[in-house]
């Protein structure tokens, strides 16, 4: 199958998914993943509809950005280290992995010098696992209300990989868990944070994470193919 018929089947079983839950399935972005894709087949991921592109690498971003321009939302999606806040902030309308104070501020600062507010979104180890990047889930609620007195980020929400499984409904616990959290969060009406995106599902469990209340799924795999 094609990029753009791949990309079609994606977005019907997100939106099925979503009708599954009781949910509008536009409340439901598709963020399509094109790690290692090549600029080429990006450009018919676009043409066929896709409008958020996710990016695992500022530095391989930064090369897709200057090749095809804004032809999309770009979104980082991978660990984004200290030292390269300076370019992320240049390049991505949405960071979806702040996992400490200090990552936030360093994006405040650099966000600052350009005179924009970043949106970012906090990333949570839902399983508390060594292996992976994120705030554990017990400290995600203090880190959310330290980073929101920042003035140039602005907190939309969380962010969740599950440990890695065949079977999707696995991630089901992990994809409540987080889905409980946001919604206590978003209780406390902290200033600055809007707790409205929950970033969460990828192309083995996007459609039970958009029945868990994922507000965003990151697919590449199911629509390009397997990396090599």
């Amino acid at each position: 199958m094609s990029i753009a018929e791949n990309l079609k089947t994606v977005l019907d079983r997100i939106a099925a998914a979503a009708r599954r839950a009781g949910r509008d399935p536009s409340s439901v972005k598709l963020v399509v993943v094109t790690k290692t894709v090549d600029p080429e087949r990006i450009s018919e991921a676009v043409a066929a509809g896709a409008t958020i592109l996710g990016e695992n690498r500022v530095q391989e971003a930064k090369e897709k950005i200057e090749t095809l321009g804004r032809v999309a939302r770009w979104h980082l999606i991978g660990t984004l280290q200290k030292n390269k806040a300076k370019y992320a902030v240049k390049l991505f309308d949405l960071i979806h992995s702040v996992d400490s104070l200090a990552l936030a501020r360093e994006i405040d600062k650099q966000a600052s010098k350009i005179g924009k507010i970043q949106d970012i979104l906090i990333e949570v180890n839902i399983a508390g696992e060594e292996s992976k990047s994120g705030v554990v889930f017990k400290d995600t609620p203090a880190l959310i209300r330290e980073a929101a007195t920042l003035k140039k980020i602005s907190i939309k929400g969380v962010m969740t990989m599950p440990p890695f499984s065949d079977n999707a409904e696995d991630s089901r616990p992990y994809f409540k868990k987080l889905g409980e959290m946001t919604r206590v969060i978003a209780q406390e009406n902290i200033p600055n944070v809007s707790m409205k995106e929950l970033s969460m599902g990828m192309s083995g469990d996007f459609e039970v994470a958009v029945e868990e209340g994922a507000t965003m799924v990151r697919v590449g795999t199911a629509i390009f193919g397997e990396r090599v």
